[in-house]
């Protein structure tokens, strides 16, 4: 399954909000060097209860991943 989400960086805590079947994940760490890609494949294996992977916009704030 593939999923679209939107990705904020410096936030004060790690989650993924989902609205309107929307996604929206806020990641502490910032985006250099993959440390928000490596947090956002942590949090969302942990949220979909599934292995992720980043397919489209790995440098883009908007991301399709799948699991």
């Amino acid at each position: 399954m593939r999923v679209e989400i939107k990705v904020k960086t410096n936030a004060g805590k790690s989650e993924i909000q989902e609205k309107d079947g929307k996604y929206t994940a806020f990641l502490k760490s910032a985006p250099e060097d993959g440390k928000a890609n490596m947090e956002l494949l942590k949090l969302a294996s942990k949220y979909f209860k599934k292995p992720v992977r980043i397919v489209l916009g790995k440098a883009s704030k908007n991301k399709l991943i799948e699991f």
